[in-house]
Order: C-alpha cells, then structure tokens, then sequence
C-alpha cells in the first residue's frame, strides 16, 4: 500500500481546499457532542471519508504535511506549557515509574506476541514492540478544555510519555543499526545519548536568557507569539538534526518556555487558540487520510495482523496504568485517566512503522495493521478521555462546594484597575489579572476620572478604557469600563469603590526617580485615608512574565490585619501564574501565619521564609534586589494594628534604594470583619483593636529615629548581610 494516493482529487483549488478543512473543523464537535463521542474522533472519521482512500474529494498533499506536522509538535508544546512545574517535579518520581512500565510491558508483551503469534522474526518483533510503547497525547486537548492540567494523573502521563517515547526511540536507533550494519553498536547508542545530554544543557542555558531578554524589550504580544513559535520549531528541528524525534524538541521546549506564558495572559490565549483551531485538527484529519480501509478488509492476513495490534497496544497500555494504579495506591479514575491519554499511538509511532517499511524490515501488512491501530487507539484514546476527565472534574466541582475556597468565604472579590495614561493601561490590566480570581460573583472594573471636561482629555480617558478593554479580551475576560466625572481623582475613586463595593484597588505608581511632594503623590496618600479597602500600588519595568523573583517584605504584626488572608491570596495567584518563587521576610510569627493561609487555599507553590529582626532591616535589601525581581512591601495605616513609627520613613527609603526596581506597595484591607487566619498561635488571643493616640505615636517616633540613628552608626563597623 502507498502512503499517499495516486488518484485525482476532486477539489484542487487551495481556497475551497482551506474552505472545507474548516466546515469539518466546525460541524465536528457541534454534531458530535449531541451524540457524547469525542469530536477528535470525528476529525478523523472526516479525514477517512474525503481522503484519497474515501471519496476522494482532497488529497493529502503538501498543505497536510506541513500542517500536520506543525498540529503535532503545537499538540506537544502545549502540553509541555501548560503543565504546572510545581506539580510536575511532586509528581516526577511517579512518572517516571509510569514511563518505565508503559515502556516494559510493551516491549515485552509486544515482543512475544509479534514471535508467537504473527511469526515475525525477532529483531522485526522488537521493532514492532518498541512501537506499542510510544504514544501520543491526542486527547490532551479534552484534558485542557476542562482544566485538568495539574491532575496528578495527568501530569504523571506527561512526564511517562517522555519516558516511553525516548526508549522507543531508542530502540529504533539501534535496531536500525543492528539492520545495517550486522550487530549492535554500543558506541554508536552512547553518542546518541551523549547528543542527548548536550542537546538538553543548551536549551536549558540558552532558550530562557533569550526568552527574557526578549520579553523585556518586545512586550506586543503577536511579536511574543511569533518568537515562541521560533524557538518552538528551533528545538524541535535541532532534536531532530541529532538524531531524536521532532515532537521531543517540541515538548522540551514548552517546559523551558513555560515559566514565561502564564495562563491568563494574551500571549497563552493566542497560543492556545492558534492550535486548537487550526492546526491540531490539520494534524487529526491527516491521520485519517491515511487510513485506507478497503485494503484492510480485503485481506484476512492484515486484517488479523491490525487486529493482533491494536489488541496488543491496548492491552499493554491498561497494564501499565493499572501497575502505576497499584504501585502508588491511585483510584481507579486517575487510572482511567492514565490510560486514556497515554493509549493513542499516532506520531512516533507513524515515524517508526515508515523507517521499518522503507527499509525492508516491516511488510505491508504491519504498514497497514499500523494504520488501523492508529485509528482504533486514537478513538478508545478519546472515548476514555472524555469520560475519565468529566467524573475528574465533576469530583472537583463537588469537592470545591464541600470545601469552599478563601474568595467564597469572603464573597465577592471586585477589582477596580484605575487607569489614566494610555502607555500603561494595558500592562496595568495584565498586572491586575494574575492577581484576579475570575468567579461568577466577581467582576472587574476600569476607571478613568475626568476633572477637566476637554475634548483633549475626554479623549485620553476614553483611549485609556480602550486599552484596557483590548488587554483583558485577549484573556476572554470582561471587564467593566467606567467613564467618571468628579471634582478630583480621590474623590471619584472613593466614590465608585462604595458605588460597587469594590474590595482591591490597583494603581500604577510614578515612575520618576524623584518626585516633588512625596513618593507616592498626594493623590495616593489622600485615598489611603479615605478607604479601608486593600490598595496596590504597582511599577513595573519589565513585563511581570519576566519576574525571576518575588520578594515579600512583612511587617510585624501584619497576621492581625482585616485583609492579612487577601494580600497574601493575591500574592499567591500572582506567584502561580508566573511560576516563579516567592520570598517572604517576616518574623516567625507572621511566617506561620503565612504559611497557613497558603496551605489552606490550596496555594502549591514554591514559597521561602527569611527571618527579619525589625522593620528598618528591609533597608538592607537593596544591595540583594535584582533588576527582574519584583519588590512588595506590605505597609499599613497609620491607625492599623501593625503600623509602627519607622514606617514614616518607608517613602524616603523607597525613594532613595529602590527608584529603579520593580516594585509593589499593599496597604491591606482595614476594619471590617476579621477573617479567621489559621496558625500554630492564635493571633485574636489578645485584643488590638485600640487606636493609638497621637501623643502615644509622637512620642514613639522620636524613640524609633533615635534607635535608627544608633544603628546607622554602628553598622558602619560591622555589615549584616540577609541571605536571599
């Protein structure tokens, strides 16, 4: 059998081509949803019935080879993307027990059943077995539509799915070598794995210094997305230049580009979308072109060979899942998980089955079987999936009701993004959504305030709103424009944040190194007094992906704060989103405290303590503040319980160490009712609800400049260093 047909198509001309790859790609799932199969399946079936080995309306011609290939390295590149790391190294040594069980069964299971049972010799048998190991991620497009990324099922398959595919890969090279050469070369097998290491080091080492340099200098995201894809297809076409499959390169590059395309950003939207739309459903209908049935049937012998194979290849993957299930006492749901994605066979698998074909070892008949197990794999695959993944993610609907999150207990989370420079207002909203927590009760507001009603500065409002608009729908968010005339900017923030009980506030800070009244501006320091609800103030001069820390500086008595659970649930989104860590410098009671709120909302990340003695020590950070670190202070209201005298100096000391970083201010949310923050002491054992008095507070801050002014002298004879 041919791979491709050598009949004439009926439609030739490339736009009605395009025209009916896209109404397959739009009735597929619409007509199968209503039946419950999987609309990959469909995609498939629509490639059998109008390839050349159908009705022959499309060849599969150039366009669906590069579009195909291009659907497979995107189809492992967004699941090396969007994979949680955090997860991934919790879970590696499960994956890798996976990968080696989904890659020893089907060697040896494979192996036997090719010699016994279809009599093929045994080096064809091992070459053949090597190719029941390997598989695809086919239904990985399912797992992602729902948001099951970070299942550990899922994630354990990922990391096995390297495993098993570079063993296959493997064995391919040197049962190629033993065909040509007459005997096994270990020479030759150690420099495919020297290639290997040296490939892995340079991608780890170059791609993400390229990629943040880059991000800092080009922040469009169509510029972004076209060098993602760059590098995308630089990995895999180097992986293949050595010796390795392509879809490799491709997976390998997604998990070093991950720590720069959080998940609600433009830049993943647009990956994501590109993908699933085009070309991951290319890559599908192409494998059904493949697919020719009237050869399959006509003969017993390859219909009992595919047959043989896709009995084989199913089988061999339930064991693996089902000894991963045992090994590490799973359910049996995470076991259905595991074998539904990890069952479809497609890209190796094709690569192998052409390699042995063109080189004499497979016949037509394991060419043929092969492409019926395509099929029959990639349809149990799907089915499998779909179901698997729907029970997964109704148990954790119904987990999260039973257990509701910090935003359910403490209602509705509204945020107000004030915006009035049109420069700034789409990364302030890009700032401002890694901290969102997108809810049904939750909404998301702009505000532009207009004093002075010009056509000019109606204008530059307006442009402003835009802006913001534009940047939160390349995220599919909505967010609320708010056009407002008022006799200043304090009072119309003020006032809408009582019209729509707005709970967060973000406002982007001055970037001058000097400025005439104060750091922050009267205009801020007028809001802080007028509302108890939490404010942001943000700067940022490198686009927040490009963060490589996050370093948290905490007051004393900050766990005793009304909003104490909300900063630190917005620190947690925005350090989840990034990938990054996050350093917290408090003391032992606030780390408690700390870490408690982060245990209880499910925060998975990766978080470090560093003790601070007092307040004045955060000075001592700015020799330890690199340029892509990202600097928060929580400060506090002078009628706050965690206020302190020093904190008078905050805006002098910012001013003076840190004009240059990035840098967040939170003054946290004030009165109100007191969320109860889980620690090993009870931080409402004692009652703190008094203000001090002004007399009370002069006197301490006169006590608290001498301290200072002791200390500066003594530091100059002795250097105390804070190891970050």
């Amino acid at each position: 059998m041919s791979m491709i047909a050598t009949i004439t198509p009926l439609v030739t001309d490339p736009v009605m081509i395009f025209f009916i790859v896209l109404v397959i790609i739009l009735l597929a799932p619409i007509l199968l949803n209503r039946l419950k199969i999987p609309h990959i399946i469909g995609m498939i079936v629509a490639g059998v019935a109008i390839g050349p080995y159908g009705i022959g309306l499309l060849s599969r011609d150039a366009s669906f080879e590069i579009f195909g290939q291009v659907g497979i390295l995107y189809l492992m590149f967004l699941a090396g993307i969007e994979i949680d790391m955090y997860h991934l190294k919790k879970n590696m040594s499960k994956g890798l027990t996976f990968g080696l069980y989904t890659f020893i069964v089907p060697m040896v299971l494979g192996t036997l059943t090719s010699v016994w049972m279809l009599g093929y010799s045994w080096l064809t048998a091992i070459l053949l077995a090597s190719m029941y190991a390997s598989h695809t991620l086919i239904a990985y497009p399912i797992v992602s539509r729902l948001g099951l990324n970070k299942s550990p099922a899922v994630i354990i398959t990922i990391a096995g799915t390297i495993v098993t595919v570079l063993g296959a890969l493997i064995v391919l090279a040197a049962i190629v070598g033993i065909w040509e050469d007459g005997e096994f070369s270990a020479l030759g097998l150690l420099a495919l794995l020297g290639r290997l290491v040296a490939y892995c080091l340079v991608i780890v080492y170059l791609f993400p210094r390229l990629t943040r340099w880059f991000f800092k200098r080009y922040s469009e995201p169509v510029t972004q997305f076209i060098y993602v894809l760059a590098m995308v297809f630089l990995a895999s076409y180097s992986a293949k230049a050595i010796g390795l499959e392509s879809v490799l390169g491709a997976f390998y590059a997604g998990l070093v580009l991950n720590r720069y395309i959080p998940n609600m950003s433009p830049l993943m939207n647009r990956i994501e979308f590109v993908g699933n739309a085009i070309f991951i459903p290319y890559f599908l209908i192409g494998v059904g072109m493949l697919i020719n049935v009237n050869v399959v049937v006509s003969s017993w012998q390859t219909l009992y060979v595919a047959a043989v194979m896709s009995v084989v290849a199913t089988l061999c993957k339930w064991l693996a899942a089902w000894l991963t299930q045992l090994t590490y006492r799973m359910s049996s749901l995470d076991r259905s998980m595991i074998f539904g994605l990890s069952n479809a066979q497609a890209a190796a698998t094709l690569a192998a089955v052409m390699i042995g074909f063109r080189m004499g070892i497979f016949n037509e008949d394991v060419l043929n079987g092969t492409i019926v197990m395509i099929l029959v794999t990639c349809a149990i695959s799907s089915i499998i999936t779909e179901r698997a993944a729907t029970r997964m993610r109704v148990a954790m609907l119904s987990d999260d009701t039973g257990a509701p999150d910090a935003a359910t207990r403490r209602g509705p989370s509204n945020m107000l993004i004030s915006v009035s420079n049109p420069v700034t207002a789409s990364s302030l909203v890009d700032f401002a959504v890694l901290m969102y927590n997108p809810s049904r009760e939750s909404r998301l507001y702009a505000l532009n305030i207009i004093t002075d009603d010009t056509p000019g500065h109606r204008a530059i409002g307006r442009t402003c709103l835009e802006q913001a608009q534009q940047a939160a729908a390349a995220m599919d968010l909505r967010i609320e424009p708010i056009e407002r005339f008022d006799l200043n900017v304090t009072a119309g923030l003020v006032n809408t944040i009582k019209e729509r009980d707005v709970s967060e506030v973000i406002i982007g800070m001055h970037r001058k190194a000097t400025v005439i009244d104060s750091f922050f501006g009267s205009k801020i320091e007028q809001l802080i007094k007028s509302t108890s609800k939490m404010v942001l103030i943000a700067r940022c001069f490198i686009p927040v992906n490009a963060v490589t820390r996050i370093v948290v500086v905490v007051p004393p008595k900050a766990e005793y704060e009304t909003g104490f659970a909300r900063w630190v649930n917005s620190l947690g989104r925005l350090t989840r989103q990034i990938g990054c860590r996050i350093i917290f410098c408090c003391n032992a009671d606030t780390r408690r405290c700390v870490r408690g709120v982060l245990m209880r909302d499910r925060f998975e990340i990766r978080s470090e303590y560093r003790d601070v003695e007092g307040w004045d020590d955060f000075v001592l950070l700015a020799n330890h503040i690199l340029d892509d670190d990202l600097f928060v202070v929580v400060n506090a209201r002078r009628s706050s319980v965690s206020f302190s005298s020093s904190m008078d100096e905050l805006p002098m000391f910012l001013q003076k160490y840190f004009s240059r970083n990035n840098l967040v201010v939170i003054y946290p949310e004030q009165f109100g009712a007191r969320e109860n923050v889980p620690s090993a002491i009870d931080p409402l054992a004692s009652d703190f609800t008094a203000t001090p008095s002004s007399l009370w507070v002069r006197i301490a801050s006169f006590y608290r400049r001498m301290i200072i002014l002791r200390k500066r002298f003594t530091q100059r004879n002795r250097v105390k260093k804070i190891d970050l």
